[in-house]
């Protein structure tokens, strides 16, 4: 797939939601955000079109529902903003990054065990 849609954070919330539940309708969305957030059903809608206008959500009308489903996949979307992330802020060195991240937090045993496996994976 080419260069993904640019998603807010509020709006990426909102896909976390379809990406999980989806096809999802209009009400399951909001109920869903409301127990979450602070935000209004009219909020929760505008951002609903927001994506569909981007291309990350597409929908069809069943009766007098919108019901939902993702264009963009979740996978994908998360690697292309992780490796956005990455040459942003670090160059593109990942040894930068895993660095900066260990002078603020430590990792537990199953986290770095979890690194090491990854690590020689990649090796061979």
């Amino acid at each position: 797939m080419g260069k993904l849609p640019q998603i807010s954070e509020a709006e990426f919330e909102v896909m976390k939601i379809v990406w999980k539940y989806a096809p999802i309708n209009t009400n399951e969305v909001t109920e869903k955000l409301t127990q979450t957030t602070n935000w209004s059903p009219k909020t929760i809608q505008t951002m609903l079109k927001r994506l569909v206008s981007k291309k990350a959500l597409t929908y069809e009308k069943q009766s007098r529902v919108f019901v939902y489903t993702p264009l963009v996949n979740e996978e994908e979307y998360i690697r292309q903003e992780s490796n956005s992330f990455l040459k942003r802020y670090y160059d593109g060195n990942i040894a930068s990054m895993l660095a900066s991240y260990l002078e603020d937090d430590k990792l537990s045993d199953t986290e770095i065990n979890t690194l090491r496996h990854l690590l020689s994976d990649h090796q061979n």
